[in-house]
């Protein structure tokens, strides 16, 4: 099921490889630092995101965005009596 539009998956592919060749041209020259391939693996992330255009943060708030609004319908319900 997606979850982003079109528009925001292909600026999600094109950030997340720009980001995997940065950090990959970096790992190249030094291999023992970590945070490049930490780097590395959040680009990749963002290309697969883009690919199946689902975000799991955008899912995980929209929700509790619908659980607030069903919380507010129950309150919000009135006894006819």
């Amino acid at each position: 099921m997606a979850n982003i539009g079109i528009v925001n998956a292909l600026i999600r592919i094109t950030l997340g490889l720009t980001v995997v060749a940065w950090a990959t041209a970096r790992l190249a020259r030094r291999p023992w630092c970590t945070s490049y391939l930490f780097a590395a693996l959040l680009g990749a992330m963002k290309v697969g995101e883009g690919i199946t255009r689902f975000c799991p943060l955008t899912a995980l708030f929209d929700n509790m965005q619908r659980q607030q609004l069903l919380e507010e319908q129950k309150e919000a319900v009135v006894n006819p009596t």
